[in-house]
């Protein structure tokens, strides 16, 4: 099977290390791992601020990039919601382009749901022997429907003790430019969502969308606290510092 890996910008930028940790994963549950040379942004932050026309240009890179894979995977859920549900949307009525954005979308799947649910992926053979919590993202858990994928692979992972918080799918503040339009309203949820990881007794927080766990770690680090923040591609790979 012939799977593009779209990397993120997040990823590429300041995580590489997650895409190299999706890349294990999608090789060792049997695909034909490829990174076209050429991707960029998806277009999700001018999409969402209303740059219709720059979106629309980005798009088409994108889909042009795409086509010609047989599935299309993405260690992140709100840039997967992008080219899933919103590239449809961005495209009705454009002649050719909708057919296009409909058909890249049948094909484009969050990483963990790729694994569990095209792949037959019911458990990883890795270790890491910490407590962890997981934040659902927004965009993974209400465009993506991601929810108990990633938990039944985590659950597989030696060792791996999984507390989870107190309104676990609750957003962390971070929202795209939502964080930079209204600071305050941010930094209050994501103090929230801080508190509440920090009541499971959790080492370590984990999620699949980088913007969120960027967004905790700064808060985290800025408050002192040891708590560590990695992807869950990371652990699942068995690339989290070092452990598995």
């Amino acid at each position: 099977m012939r799977a593009a890996l779209l990397v993120t910008c997040l990823a590429d930028l300041f995580r590489p290390e997650v895409a190299f940790a999706a890349i294990r994963l999608l090789e060792n549950a049997g695909c034909r791992v490829e990174i076209p040379p050429s991707q960029t942004c998806c277009g999700q932050p001018a999409y969402n601020n209303g740059d219709r026309q720059s979106a629309l240009a980005i798009a088409r890179q994108v889909i042009e990039q795409l086509e010609g894979y047989d599935h299309v995977v993405v260690p992140s859920g709100s840039c997967a919601g992008m080219l899933h549900l919103h590239y449809p949307t961005l495209f009705r009525g454009v002649s050719n382009w909708e057919e296009r954005a409909r058909a890249l979308a049948g094909r484009t799947h969050e990483f963990t749901a790729f694994l569990t649910e095209v792949m037959g992926v019911e458990r990883v053979y890795t270790s890491f022997p910490h407590r962890v919590t997981y934040h659902d993202s927004c965009s993974s858990l209400r465009e993506m429907r991601v929810r108990e994928q990633p938990r039944r692979l985590l659950a597989s992972v030696e060792g791996l003790e999984l507390a989870e918080m107190a309104e676990r799918d609750s957003c962390c503040g971070f929202g795209g430019t939502f964080c930079v339009k209204f600071p305050e309203i941010s930094q209050r949820m994501v103090d929230d969502k801080i508190a509440a990881i920090e009541a499971t007794g959790a080492t370590h927080v984990l999620a699949g969308d980088l913007g969120c766990l960027l967004n905790i770690a700064g808060r985290l680090s800025r408050r002192g606290s040891r708590i560590q923040v990695v992807h869950v591609a990371e652990v699942l790979a068995g690339m989290a510092g070092g452990e598995g």
